[in-house]
């Protein structure tokens, strides 16, 4: 779970930086910013449910 997450971003962290600088590098610095917006949103969203996961341990550790 853990190792898959952190491989998961840091690969989609590769693609992103990648594709910024392409687009920068041809003038489109437009587009690289919302590929930069876009591959946040994806990391929060991947985010987002491995804290729903430890929020439900939590809860049921603590019997909330």
């Amino acid at each position: 779970m853990g190792t898959e997450l952190i491989l998961k971003i840091a690969g989609l962290g590769l693609i992103v930086s990648a594709s910024c600088t392409i687009l920068q590098k041809s003038g489109r610095d437009e587009q690289a910013t919302l590929v930069s917006i876009a591959g946040v949103v994806i990391v929060l969203l991947l985010i987002v449910s491995e804290m729903d996961t430890l929020f439900t341990s939590v809860r049921s550790i603590f019997g909330l």
